[in-house]
C-alpha cells in the first residue's frame, strides 16, 4: 500500500471513529435521526461536487451506483443503530469492524480479481484478530436461570446480542464496500458526487419508512442538531477518503487497513462508557496496529 493511500485511510478512520460515537450517544431514536443525519449529508456535501470531479464519468452508472449502494447502506445504518441499542458500543462497533474486512478481502479476490501477496494475508489475519479480540476481550458470560427443584442442573449460553448484531453489520458493510469499488472503477465515478447521490437516496428510503414518527423530526433536530451537523459532515468524510483509496488500492488491503477506528472507539469505549479495561483494550489495538504495518509494507 503506498503512503498516501495509507493516509487516506488512516484519516477516514479517524472520522468513522468520531461518527460512530456520535451515532451511539443517539441510537435509541432511530429512523428520525438517520433521516436528518442523510439530509444533512448530502446538503452538506452537494456544494462540493463541481470542485471535485463532477458527476464523474457516467450519469447512468452514477445513477444506478448509487442507487444500489444507498440500498445497501441502508441496510447497514439500520442493522448497526439496532446493534447499538442492543449492545455495548465496543463489542458491536468491534464485531462488525473485524467481520467487514475479512468478507470484504475474500469477495475482493473472488469478485474484483484482486491479488494478495502472502504477507498482506499476513497482516489481514492480524487486523481481524485484533480488532475481533477487541470487543471480545471484556466480555462476560451470561448466567443462565438457576435449576428447577429435582432436575439436572444445566448452564446455557446465550450468544452476546452485541455480537450477532456486529456480525450482521460486517455482512453489510463487505457487501456496499465490494459494490462501492466496482461502481467506482467501472464507471469511472467521483467519490463525493457518488456519496452524495448515495445520501440523497438514503434520504427518500428514510422518508417512506419514518410513518408516524415524522413528528417527532423537529423535536430530534432541535434536540441533537450539533450531532445532527457533526454527522452530515464526518459519516460522508470517512468513507469519500476509502473510495478515493480504492480507486488505486486493493479493496482487501483498504478494507482492513481503516480498521484503526477500532482503537480510537475502543479507547473511548473504556475511559468514557466504562466498557471495559482500557490496559487490554490498548493491547488488542497494539495487534491490529501491527497487522497495518504489515499492510503497509
Amino acid at each position: 500500500m503506498s503512503g498516501t493511500a495509507l493516509l487516506l485511510v488512516l484519516a477516514a478512520a479517524v472520522c468513522h471513529a468520531s461518527w460512530n460515537v456520535v451515532a451511539h450517544g443517539v441510537s435509541r431514536i432511530g429512523t428520525p435521526f438517520l433521516w436528518w443525519g442523510a439530509v444533512a449529508s448530502a446538503v452538506l456535501w452537494l456544494p462540493v461536487v463541481p470542485f471535485t470531479g463532477g458527476l464523474g464519468g457516467s450519469v447512468g452508472g452514477l445513477a444506478l451506483g448509487a442507487g444500489v449502494s444507498a440500498v445497501l447502506h441502508v441496510v447497514y445504518m439500520v442493522v448497526l443503530q439496532r446493534g447499538y441499542a442492543a449492545g455495548s458500543l465496543s463489542t458491536v462497533y468491534a464485531t462488525a469492524r473485524g467481520t467487514g474486512p475479512a468478507v470484504s478481502a475474500v469477495l475482493a479476490v473472488l469478485l474484483l480479481g484482486e491479488r494478495l501477496s502472502a504477507l498482506a494475508a499476513v497482516g489481514i489475519a492480524v487486523v481481524v484478530a485484533g480488532v475481533v479480540a477487541t470487543g471480545l476481550i471484556d466480555r462476560r458470560p451470561r448466567q443462565a436461570p438457576a435449576p428447577v427443584a429435582d432436575a439436572a442442573p444445566r448452564r446455557r449460553r446465550r450468544l452476546d446480542p452485541g455480537i450477532a448484531w456486529g456480525l450482521l453489520t460486517g455482512l453489510a458493510i463487505a457487501s456496499y464496500t465490494i459494490w462501492d469499488a466496482h461502481a467506482l472503477r467501472t464507471w469511472e465515478l467521483s467519490p463525493v458526487s457518488f456519496m452524495v447521490g448515495v445520501t440523497g437516496v438514503e434520504v427518500v428510503f428514510y422518508t417512506a419508512t419514518l410513518g408516524r414518527r415524522r413528528r417527532e423530526l423537529l423535536d430530534v433536530v432541535r434536540a441533537h442538531w450539533p450531532r445532527v451537523l457533526a454527522f452530515g459532515v464526518l459519516s460522508p468524510m470517512s468513507y469519500i477518503l476509502v473510495l478515493v483509496a480504492i480507486q488505486t488500492t486493493p479493496v482487501a488491503l483498504v478494507a482492513p487497513a481503516r480498521e484503526t477506528s477500532v482503537v480510537m472507539v475502543a479507547v473511548f469505549g473504556a475511559l468514557v462508557l466504562r466498557e471495559g479495561s482500557v490496559a487490554k483494550r490498548l493491547t488488542a489495538s497494539v495487534v491490529v496496529l501491527g497487522g497495518i504495518a504489515l499492510l503497509a509494507l
